[in-house]
C-alpha cells in the first residue's frame, strides 16, 4: 500500500480533494446569497429589476420609434386603440397618446428617465448624507450637533412639500429635478449612518487607526465607512424607489419634466383627462410600468433589511 502512494507514475489526488474543500467552504457572499434566495418573492423582484434595467439601458435600440424627435409623430395618430395601425402602417401595440407619440416607445424612454432620476438623484444624496454623516459621528460635539439639527429640520417638512417649493423656483428640467430629490433624501442617509458610526466609533480599530496617525479622512473612508454599508444599502435601495415615486408626483402635477421629454409620471398625467372618454391606456399601462419598477425595487430593499440585518432573521 505504501509502495502505491509513493509511486510517481500514480496522479496525486490532493490537490484535487483540496480544491473539492475549498470550493465547498461558506464564505460571506455565498452565505448572503444563500440567505436572499430562500424568499422566492425577492428573487421575483430582482429578476424584474433588472429586466427593467435592462430595458432602460436598451431602450434607443429596442424603442419601435423616438417619442422625442417630433419630426416623426403625427397628430392623426392620436389616441389609437392597443393594436390599431398608426399612419405608416406600423402596429401601435400598446396605443397611442393624445400627441400621436406610441406609448410602447414613450415608455421606454420615460422609464429610462425615471430610473436615471431616482438612481442619479439617489447617489448624489448618498455622497452628501454619508459624508456629513460620517463626520457628526466622528468628530461629535459642536459638528455632531449642527448637522444634526439640520437634518432634523430637513425631516421635520414633508418631502414633496421641499420638492414642490424647490420646482417652483427652479423651474422644469432633469437637473432641476435631480437638485430637489437630492435636497429632500440626503437627510435619510445622515442620520442613517450617523448611528451606525457611532457603533463603530467606538471599536478597538478605529481607535487603532487613530493612534497611528492616519488622517481623519482616511479614518472616515477607509476603516469607518466600509463597516457601515449594510444598512445605506438598504436605505438606498428604499430611497430608490422613493424618489422614482416622488418624481412622478412633480411630473403628474406639472412641475417636474418638460412635454418633450415625458417620464412615466408626465404619461400618466397625459392621460388622465382622456379616462373618462375611454383611452384608458395612455394613463394605465405607464401607470403599471411605474407600479412594477417601485414595487420591485422595494421588494429587493425588503429581503436586503432582512438579511443584512442579523436581528430581523428568524
Amino acid at each position: 500500500m505504501t509502495a502505491l502512494q509513493d509511486d510517481p507514475t500514480l496522479p496525486n489526488r490532493a490537490p484535487a480533494a483540496a480544491a473539492s474543500a475549498d470550493s465547498g467552504v461558506e464564505t460571506p457572499f455565498r452565505r448572503f446569497v444563500s440567505d436572499y434566495r430562500e424568499s422566492s418573492v425577492a428573487v421575483v423582484g430582482t429578476v424584474a429589476v433588472a429586466l427593467i434595467a435592462l430595458i432602460a439601458l436598451l431602450g434607443p435600440l429596442i424603442a419601435p420609434t423616438d417619442p422625442y424627435d417630433l419630426a416623426t409623430v403625427s397628430i392623426m395618430d392620436s389616441r389609437l386603440a392597443p393594436g390599431e395601425a398608426m399612419m405608416d402602417g406600423r402596429a401601435a401595440w400598446l396605443g397611442t397618446d393624445g400627441l400621436g407619440r406610441d406609448m410602447l416607445s414613450a415608455m421606454i424612454y420615460g422609464l429610462r428617465i425615471s430610473l436615471g432620476v431616482g438612481i442619479g438623484s439617489g447617489a448624489i444624496a448618498m455622497l452628501i448624507g454619508c459624508s456629513l454623516g460620517l463626520a457628526a459621528a466622528y468628530y461629535g460635539g459642536r459638528v455632531d450637533t449642527l448637522i444634526m439639527r439640520v437634518v432634523d429640520i430637513q425631516l421635520s417638512f414633508p418631502a414633496i412639500l421641499v420638492a414642490l417649493i424647490l420646482l417652483a423656483v427652479l423651474g422644469k428640467g432633469i437637473d432641476k429635478i435631480i437638485v430637489a430629490l437630492v435636497a429632500v433624501q440626503w437627510a435619510y442617509y445622515a442620520r442613517t449612518i450617523r448611528g451606525s458610526a457611532l457603533v463603530e466609533r467606538r471599536k478597538e480599530y478605529v481607535e487603532a487607526a487613530a493612534s497611528l496617525g492616519l488622517g481623519d479622512r482616511r479614518v472616515l473612508f477607509r476603516h469607518l465607512l466600509p463597516n457601515c454599508l449594510a444598512p445605506i444599502i438598504v436605505v438606498g435601495t428604499v430611497q430608490t424607489a422613493h424618489a422614482i415615486s416622488l418624481e412622478a408626483t412633480l411630473s403628474f402635477l406639472g412641475l417636474g419634466l418638460p412635454q418633450t421629454e415625458p417620464s412615466l409620471g408626465l404619461l400618466i398625467s397625459n392621460g388622465f383627462e382622456y379616462i373618462m372618454s375611454g383611452s384608458y391606456w395612455i394613463s394605465t399601462f405607464p401607470g403599471i410600468a411605474l407600479l412594477v419598477t417601485i414595487v420591485s425595487i422595494n421588494l429587493v430593499g425588503d429581503r436586503l433589511r432582512d438579511v443584512l440585518n442579523p436581528r430581523l432573521q428568524r
